[in-house]
């Protein structure tokens, strides 16, 4: 599982990028790799070939800016987070720096300890990111909406029951019966409330557990089949792909480098 661990300062000035430097490489105490560019383009380089946790830029430098650098990185896909530093005040640098996300903005000359209590804290937002990134993968908005926006008692009760037998396998007809309605008429009630068919419904719901299972357990493929009402993996397996694209132990591989739980 990856943690944070890689920190790039990017400042033109020698004296003042090797003073942040050697603060973070006192405190982080081995803990984290540093690593320096003395402009813009030396940054971005290093940026694509290497993952970075956190970006300390100063905003004023030739050519490349601190904040046409953060911009040139804000489609990447695991983006770092980041820290403004600058020798001006100017409440628009500041201000620019916010919409684009940027975790903290410090001005020059910078106190050792504002510096590392600003880092401590980009840390815990970076953490925060990769967890929410996951917990987003582990849910199905499709499933999340039509459980908050159903309207119908009888849909209502018919989802209550889904949820609480994940576990194993049920049809229509057994869902029905505990609704007290004609198994044709539900299906037809259930597709018109939540435009989508029983079937899909359960199947979202179940793969929605399992990549829960997937990442906050270490239940193998077929346990995790088992737990979410498939008597095959190979079965399971099969809709997880058609579904997500990917196998569970693809996904599993994948989210579990994002987020720790």
């Amino acid at each position: 599982m990856i943690h944070f661990r890689t920190i790039l300062i990017v400042d033109d000035e020698p004296r003042a990028r090797q003073g942040l430097k050697k603060t973070l490489e006192f405190w982080s105490a081995g803990r984290y790799e540093i690593f320096c560019a003395a402009n813009g383009e030396e940054a971005i380089h290093i940026i694509r070939q290497r993952t970075i946790h956190l970006l300390i830029t100063d905003i004023r430098m030739p050519e490349i800016t601190g904040l046409k650098l953060v911009k040139s990185i804000e489609k990447q896909k695991n983006k770092p987070v980041v820290i403004i530093i600058s020798a001006y005040s100017e409440f628009e640098y500041a201000q620019e720096a916010i919409t684009l996300g940027v975790v903290n903005y410090l001005l020059k000359p910078i106190d050792k300890h504002k510096l590392i209590n600003a880092v401590e804290q980009a840390i815990k937002v970076w953490e925060e990111r990769q967890k929410a990134a996951v917990v987003e993968k582990m849910i199905d908005s499709r499933v999340i909406n039509i459980q908050e926006g159903t309207r119908s008692h009888v849909v209502k009760e018919a989802i209550r029951f889904i949820n609480e037998n994940l576990n194993r396998p049920f049809n229509l007809r057994e869902v029905s019966s505990f609704v007290h309605l004609n198994p044709s008429y539900f299906s037809t009630l259930f597709k018109e409330e939540t435009n989508m068919t029983f079937s899909e419904y359960v199947t979202r719901c179940r793969l929605q557990k399992a990549k829960s299972l997937l990442i906050t357990t270490d239940l193998t493929i077929a346990e995790i089949a088992e737990e979410v009402g498939y008597q095959t993996a190979k079965y399971f397996i099969k809709l997880f792909k058609e579904f997500e694209g990917i196998t569970p132990y693809q996904f599993r591989k994948e989210n579990l480098k994002k987020g720790e739980f």
